[in-house]
């Protein structure tokens, strides 16, 4: 994908913005295999919402125009985007794919 390693590195940064705001004891890691939603998950609902938020302001800025995460697509499939930071990375590469 095209600029997978950027994307990449705008999710970890919005991690990254999250654990700046977390007790030391509360942090999460940061890294591509992390989990964010499902039984295992690493975040909280609201911790989860804040990192997609952040993550579409970083997208929007570096890629130029608007991106919205959690919707009816992301919703609908099978095995959600959120169940970890690749799977994240990957789904915006999907959207990368398409055309604006």
């Amino acid at each position: 994908m095209a600029g997978e390693d950027e994307v990449l590195a705008i999710v970890l940064r919005a991690l990254e913005n999250l654990n700046e705001e977390l007790e030391a004891d509360q942090q999460v890691p940061v890294a591509a295999t992390t989990a964010l939603f499902g039984a295992d998950a690493e975040l909280d609902s609201l911790a989860l919402v804040s990192v997609i938020v952040d993550v579409e302001a970083g997208l929007a800025e570096r890629f130029g125009r608007p991106f919205s995460l959690m919707d009816d697509q992301a919703m609908e499939r099978e095995v959600s985007p959120f169940t970890s930071v690749q799977a994240l990375v990957d789904y915006i590469g999907e959207l990368l794919a398409k055309p604006a």
